[in-house]
C-alpha cells in the first residue's frame, strides 16, 4: 500500500509537468514563429519479487515472473518544429519561411541564436535587426532613402533608390537547418541554441540543395500550436490526474483499515 502510495504521487507529478507544458504552449499560442513543445514519458524500475526464468522447479522453469512497477517520470520535452499558419502583413520586413530552416540573429554575447519569427526591423545604420536589436546574419543593410526593399524567394535582398528604374542588390538572406531540430534549446524570446542533441548547424541558400525552405515576404509564421489539440490533451492530462489522486485515496483508505483492525 505504501508502494502504491509513491506510485501514485509519481504520476500525479508527471500529469503536472504535462500541465505545465500545456499552459505554456497555450500561452504562446499568438506568439510570432512559437515552436510547441510535447512531454514523453516512461516508467520506472521495477521491483522483481520473481524473476521471468528462474527455476520452478528442477525441469521447469517460470515463464513470466512477477514485477511491480514504481511509476513514471517525464523523460524529455520535444520541441515541435511543425510549420504554423502564415498571416499576410504585407510588411515588407515581414519574413516567413516555406519548408525547414531558421534565421540566423546575432546576440549580444556574440553567439548566433536561430528563430522561425521573421519579425524584421530597420536600426540607426540600417541593419536588418530583431525586435530586440540582434542583427540578422549574414548582416544585410538598407541604404538610406531606399524606396522599396524586395525578398526573393531565395533570399537575395534588392533595393531601389530615388530616381532609379533599375533594383540594386545589397545583400542575401540564408537560413541554418540541423539534422535533428527538435534537439533544439530554447532559449526564450523565440530563439533557440543547438546543442549535441540538434548535431552541427548547416547553412545554406533558401531553396537550394541542402532541403532549406523559400522565403515569403510580406507574410508571417504564427505559432503551431493547435488549441484544440491542447484543450484535449488538458483534458486528458486532467482525468489522469484524477484517476492517481484516486489512487492515493484508496490506499490511505486500506492502510486507514488495517490500523482499525490492529486496534
Amino acid at each position: 500500500m505504501f508502494r502504491a502510495l509513491y506510485t501514485a504521487a509519481s504520476g500525479m507529478l508527471a500529469q503536472q509537468l504535462n500541465l505545465d507544458n500545456i499552459a505554456n504552449n497555450l500561452a504562446n499560442a499568438s506568439t510570432t514563429g512559437f515552436r510547441g513543445t510535447r512531454l514523453q514519458f516512461q516508467d520506472l524500475i521495477y521491483q522483481e519479487m520473481v524473476v521471468p526464468g528462474s527455476a520452478a522447479t528442477q525441469q521447469t522453469t517460470v515463464s513470466t515472473g512477477l514485477q511491480i512497477g514504481l511509476g513514471t517520470r517525464a523523460s524529455a520535452s520535444e520541441v515541435l518544429q511543425t510549420q504554423g499558419d502564415f498571416e499576410n502583413t504585407g510588411n515588407s520586413l515581414d519574413l516567413a519561411i516555406q519548408g525547414n530552416g531558421f534565421f540566423q540573429v546575432k546576440q549580444v554575447n556574440g553567439e548566433t541564436a536561430y528563430t522561425r519569427a521573421g519579425t524584421f526591423h530597420l536600426d540607426q545604420q540600417g541593419n536588418i535587426v530583431t525586435a530586440d536589436g540582434d542583427p540578422l546574419q549574414p548582416s544585410v543593410a538598407i541604404p538610406n532613402g531606399a524606396t522599396s526593399i524586395s525578398v526573393g524567394a531565395d533570399g537575395t535582398v534588392t533595393v531601389t533608390m530615388p530616381g532609379q528604374t533599375n533594383a540594386q542588390q545589397v545583400g542575401t538572406i540564408q537560413l541554418a537547418t540541423f539534422p535533428n531540430s527538435g534537439g533544439l534549446l530554447a532559449n526564450g524570446n523565440t530563439l533557440f541554441t543547438p546543442t549535441t542533441a540538434s548535431g552541427d548547424v548547416i547553412v545554406g541558400t533558401p531553396g537550394g540543395s541542402e532541403g532549406l525552405g523559400t522565403l515569403q515576404q510580406g507574410m508571417l509564421e504564427q505559432s503551431n500550436i493547435n488549441v484544440v489539440d491542447q484543450f484535449i490533451q488538458m483534458i486528458v492530462t486532467q482525468r489522469a490526474y484524477e484517476s492517481n489522486s484516486k489512487v492515493v485515496s484508496a490506499a490511505d483508505q486500506m492502510l486507514q483499515d488495517v490500523n482499525q483492525m490492529a486496534h
